[in-house]
């Protein structure tokens, strides 16, 4: 089940959540766009045919209430708030190949097909539902998820234990789907599957939800107390829950109902870990009782939080992410949140953090090494220089006239394998890990660099010459190495860096990611190339002026909420 893609199948098709419009968007939603952007990329790098989707949930008895308080009709309020997200998105160069909306015509009937699909295979059935309902969640709660709170005026009330949102008893007719058929389909499925979900601690948090019997789960709406949502077909008295009909953008995107198995058969969710049940239970429940192929993966991710709390409106520490990329450049923000991130625990954000994490990592370590290694006092020919294999002999030649030491053997065997240790952990969306991976590279080619101390070798002595060719040489192959790895997470500056080095657009590919071929003696097609003209700093240091424009508000680490 979900695991039938040919091994040759080079489709890749990879999706965010679509996002709810309810409120404008804030620093998560950027996260998860990145983090699928940057599997989207490396996909493509790799020289897959990838689609990349996301948009906007639209639908639902939160969005009608917030048109009303906006004074707007819902389409309307819907379009405003949808074309910040294709703002922000667009402006952090996340490159989406489709943006759904899911009041878009060709969602609604695929809504509509795959409503009838499980209804005529008698898998949603009319009935009587009894329960406690949270409206801001839009979803019934069994007993055992509710438990007693006090609200602002200090009376008791009854609030789901997982989001703390306030319940009401509600008693209507309306659909049900007969989840409970699936439960050991699903546990099957995952066991069988067990990188279907990731990372381990969702997967177990997911076989230990499944280990319970489920309810029945109510698919629909009374149309009298929710009007904004797709009627269900044949009974206009019923609205199709929000998050059936939101769950199927991902169908809609593939081309369903007719041309959908070219990309279903190849279809990653990236999930905020807030709607893992949604994604990791009644998804696959519909899709199996639809007869589809289930997702390859499930990729979920933890939250960010201020100050050790979730963003809310309340509290007044929402992050605009659209302020941060301004502030600390598009490259900055993206790095700073896929090199932070962590999937299976929450992370913290501040200012501060942001500052120091880019100024050490882009501008000194990674900027310092290409600006020393590009400059004219040691390259003044402005060229990829050659390799001495003399100087810097491999196993293979030995000899003892090689001025290489140990510390240079053990950089060479670090950035050779530093390909499939990123292809692992982008796989596996702990990008974190393989920046770490790449960060611990560059701090030894600068620990190289330094070592040899090119700029006090004599130009006159040829061996002198030759050597001090061969440093810069080992360290543009370096160079080349990260900046085409970089590339799905840092697509600007990886394009300035490969640019200054002369690497052509047609070599940057997964491909391309030969290390060092002269150290073999087989040929390298960068020498004696020129450089390329762009000499300007590849990340400026934050604390500049002309990089942060508030830099009386950077001492006190102030973050501008929205």
């Amino acid at each position: 089940m979900g695991t039938n893609r040919c091994k040759d199948d080079r489709n890749y098709y990879i999706t965010t959540p679509i996002f709810y419009v309810n409120a404008a968007p804030h620093l998560g939603h950027l996260y998860s766009a990145v983090i699928a952007d940057c599997l989207y990329t490396y996909k493509r790098l790799q020289g897959f045919n990838a689609k990349f989707s996301t948009g906007t949930d639209e639908h639902g008895l939160k969005i009608q209430q917030a048109a009303d308080a906006a004074g707007k009709d819902p389409l309307s309020f819907c379009t405003s708030v949808s074309e910040r997200f294709e703002l922000l998105f667009r402006s952090c160069n996340i490159a989406y190949t489709d943006y759904i909306r899911t009041t878009e015509q060709r969602h609604q009937h695929a809504v509509e097909h795959f409503w009838m699909v499980l209804k005529n295979k008698g898998l949603i059935y009319k009935g009587s539902y009894e329960g406690w309902y949270s409206m801001q969640d839009e979803s019934f709660l069994t007993s055992s998820q509710v438990g007693n709170a006090l609200d602002s005026t200090g009376k008791e009330v009854k609030v789901s234990l997982e989001s703390g949102h306030k319940v009401e008893w509600v008693k209507e007719e309306n659909y049900m789907f007969r989840l409970a058929d699936f439960r050991s389909q699903l546990l099957d499925w995952l066991r069988g599957n067990p990188q279907a979900l990731q990372p381990e601690r969702f997967y177990k948090q997911v076989i230990h939800f499944l280990q319970e019997d489920l309810p029945d789960l109510s698919v629909s709406r009374q149309r009298s107390r929710l009007q904004w949502g797709i009627p269900v077909p044949d009974d206009p008295e019923q609205t199709i829950y929000v998050w059936l009909d939101a769950l199927v953008n991902y169908l809609t995107v593939a081309g369903y109902p007719d041309k959908h198995d070219q990309w279903w058969n190849a279809v990653h969710h990236v999930v905020g870990k807030d709607i893992l049940k949604f994604h990791a239970v009644y998804w696959p429940s519909f899709l199996l009782g639809a007869g589809l192929p289930l997702p390859q993966t499930i990729h979920v991710h933890s939250h960010w939080t201020v100050g050790g709390k979730k963003m809310s409106k309340s509290l007044g520490n929402v992050v605009d992410p659209l302020e941060q990329s301004n502030r600390f450049t598009i490259d900055g923000i993206r790095y700073f949140l896929l090199r932070q991130g962590v999937p299976d625990s929450d992370c913290d954000y501040n200012n501060d953090k942001v500052v120091k994490l880019l100024n050490a990592e882009l501008a000194d370590s990674l900027g310092g090494l290409l600006n020393r290694c590009t400059a004219s006092s040691l390259n003044p020919a402005q060229v990829y220089p050659y390799f001495c294999r003399e100087l810097f002999p491999s196993e293979q030649i030995g000899g003892f006239r090689g001025r290489a030491v140990a510390e240079d053997y053990h950089l060479l065997e670090a950035v050779k394998g530093l390909p499939s240790v990123a292809k692992q952990h982008y796989e596996s969306m702990n990008v974190y890990k393989a920046l770490e991976a790449i960060g611990g590279c560059v701090r030894q080619t600068n620990g190289f660099v330094q070592r040899h101390k090119p700029w006090k070798l004599d130009r006159g002595d040829s061996e002198d010459q030759r050597w001090l060719d061969t440093i810069i040489h080992v360290s543009f192959e370096c160079l080349r190495m990260y900046g085409t790895i970089l590339q799905p997470v840092v697509p600007e500056i990886s394009d300035k860096l490969l640019s200054r080095l002369g690497v052509l657009p047609g070599e940057r590919s997964w491909a391309a990611l030969l290390f060092l071929p002269s150290y073999q003696g087989q040929h390298c097609p960068f020498v004696g190339r020129p450089l390329g003209p762009d000499t300007g700093v590849l990340f400026s240091r934050l604390e500049s002026p002309n990089a942060d424009k508030g830099k009386t508000k950077k001492t006190k680490n102030v973050i501008k909420l929205t």
